[in-house]
């Protein structure tokens, strides 16, 4: 019903304007459109006119798009001055943006000058129907657009959902704004929301003497205000071409939206050509009854539709992302709206901790109980994921008693020699599966003790694999940035920058050497000097010395170890090192 009176709205706006399309009029450089009835325009995709004489770029459809160009090629460089020069130019139209949804609509309506009418490699959505993957950003595009945005695009550096951007050959837009008008009387600037379903009438002006553009908006009956909404310096010699075309792109995504331009005019080295606002009241009245007997028909259809789209957009927060390979993975995933109630909305409360991929929170799974640690990755798991827009989000079981790192040197309480034996032996059970048991091979390249998670039994489990990488068992691993954690460091992946499961092994060897004696890898000596203790060279030496047993963590209780287990541990650490190092 809302989005009826909206069109009834713009409808009664634009059959004010004169019934008929003048076209030229002041030379080839100039055109003027009040109204569309009769117009020989070059239409491409949703772009139509209706039987009224509106301009309609997009019909309601999701992730759709529509083009729509004045016919006659414009000379918009040289003239009187040097050929090189882009020539100063005038742009005004009328438009309007009428939601199926009210307050939420998408994407865009542009005015664009190009090279050619044809801009059918520009796709929905973000891209504004006249740009895509490949071509944003390019010098070869020759493009300039003033947008119309009503959607907030991060990769694209948007301001926010409703802004009026300048754009040449590229979507992150030379300057933008909030979409608005400077009032002549008081200054004050006064909002505009372009989804309103309001006419609204904007004008782009173009400095070639002083490389300024400027873009102004106002609501249909408001004269031009003196300031401009947006200005930028921008020399457009080296982006127009010669011979350019003037029109329109429009685009939606995933929300339905009508895209309307009621009237439009355009000039070379003068003021835009005013369009006609003249009343027609017989043929307005005609169309306001026919509209309200649609409305009256269709007041049914239109009600269901809107049940829908309410329900639509409550869940719209909480709509993903889903990948082809999950047919075969599926049962792990987990919904956004779960994990946003598992952590209590991701609240600091929550918080367990961050590294350098992510923040970590813990959470209880709303129908099992199971506690659980949620990762959200910044731009491996026995539970679950989860993807909502450019957030990853990864779900794995929530391990109570901490790192092994906490246990000792954070200040958790003191492993004895048989939880110790038992951790030692869970990691490399689990590098053991990484490395030969799996249907590849996985490297970690970050195996250390922040890395090993004790579970409630004190069960080790070896996670964050944000570095892990993984090949085919005929092929080998081809990695040229060094990662991994210093002291855990493999000295041929310092030289080769290449990570194999050696490295690893060297890695846990160093973590074998930390748990037994509950020292660093590498310290820094304890004179104060800038010399550094490394820990295998401290253990090797005590072993040649016969004195193995001194290198024993004290926090061990006398007599609570076995000592075959420690000096196997010992023994194997220090000669594995040798070995893979």
């Amino acid at each position: 019903m809302l989005e009826a009176k909206c069109v009834l709205r713009l409808l009664f706006y634009g059959l004010h304007l004169a019934a008929v399309a003048v076209s030229g009029g002041g030379g080839d450089d100039e055109f003027v459109y009040s109204g569309f009835s009769g117009a020989n325009l070059t239409l491409h995709g949703a772009a139509m006119v209706t039987p009224s004489g509106l301009l309609q770029l997009t019909d309601g459809a999701a992730v759709s798009k529509g083009h729509a160009f004045h016919p006659t090629p414009l000379h918009l460089r040289g003239g009187e001055k040097e050929a090189a020069a882009a020539r100063s130019f005038s742009a005004s139209f009328v438009f309007g943006i009428v939601p199926v949804t009210p307050g939420m609509g998408g994407h865009s309506l542009s005015l664009v000058v190009a090279p050619s009418r044809d801009l059918s490699t520009g796709t929905a959505s973000s891209y504004l129907g006249f740009l895509n993957t490949t071509s944003n950003g390019s010098a070869r595009n020759h493009i300039v657009a003033v947008e119309l945005d009503t959607i907030q695009s991060p990769e694209f550096q948007d301001i926010d959902d409703n802004h009026v951007g300048l754009d040449v050959n590229s979507l992150v837009s030379v300057n933008a704004s909030s979409a608005g008008y400077y009032d002549d009387r008081t200054g004050e600037f006064r909002n505009l929301t372009l989804v309103s379903g309001e006419a609204m009438q904007a004008w782009v002006d173009y400095d070639g003497d002083a490389a300024r553009i400027d873009v102004t908006l106002a609501p249909v009956g408001t004269e031009k205000p003196r300031k401009p909404l947006v200005s930028a310096s921008a020399d457009l010699s080296s982006v127009i071409t010669d011979v350019a075309y003037v029109g329109f792109s429009a685009s939606t995504g995933r929300l339905s939206t009508r895209h309307y331009v009621l009237g439009c005019s355009f000039a070379v080295d003068e003021p835009a050509p005013a369009i006609d606002m003249a009343t027609a009241q017989a043929t307005l009245r005609e169309l306001q009854t026919q509209v309200q007997g649609g409305l009256i028909a269709g007041v049914v259809a239109l009600a269901t539709v809107a049940c829908v789209l309410l329900i639509v957009r409550r869940r719209y927060r909480y709509v993903e992302l889903r990948e082809d390979w999950e047919i075969e993975f599926g049962a792990h995933r987990l919904s956004y709206k779960v994990l946003f109630h598992a952590t209590n909305g991701f609240k600091n409360k929550n918080l367990l901790g961050t590294g350098g991929f992510g923040t970590v929170y813990k959470g209880v799974l709303p129908t099992s109980g199971t506690g659980v640690a949620v990762k959200r990755v910044t731009h491996g798991c026995s539970i679950g994921y989860c993807r909502l827009k450019d957030e990853l989000l990864l779900a794995y079981d929530y391990m109570p008693n901490g790192s092994v790192e906490q246990h000792l040197y954070g200040g958790g309480d003191a492993l004895n020699w048989a939880q110790r034996f038992q951790i030692i032996k869970g990691v490399a059970s689990g590098l053991l599966y990484l490395h030969e048991e799996w249907e590849q091979v996985v490297v970690h390249r970050d195996v250390k003790a922040s890395n090993i998670l004790l579970d409630g039994e004190m069960n080790a489990r070896l996670g964050d694999f944000g570095l892990a990488r993984l090949h085919d068992r005929d092929a080998e691993l081809h990695t040229t940035v060094i990662a991994g954690t210093f002291g855990y460091i493999a000295p041929e992946l310092a030289l080769t920058g290449r990570a194999s499961p050696l490295t690893d092994v060297f890695a846990f060897d160093a973590f074998l050497l930390e748990v037994t004696t509950g020292r660093r890898p590498v310290e820094e000596a304890m004179d104060g000097s800038s010399s550094r203790l490394m820990l295998v060279d401290w253990v090797f030496e005590h072993w040649r010395n016969e004195s193995l047993l001194q290198v024993v963590d004290p926090r061990i209780e006398l007599g609570d170890y076995d000592v075959g287990e420690l000096s196997l541990a010992l023994r194997g650490g220090v000669t594995l090192l040798a070995s893979t190092g």
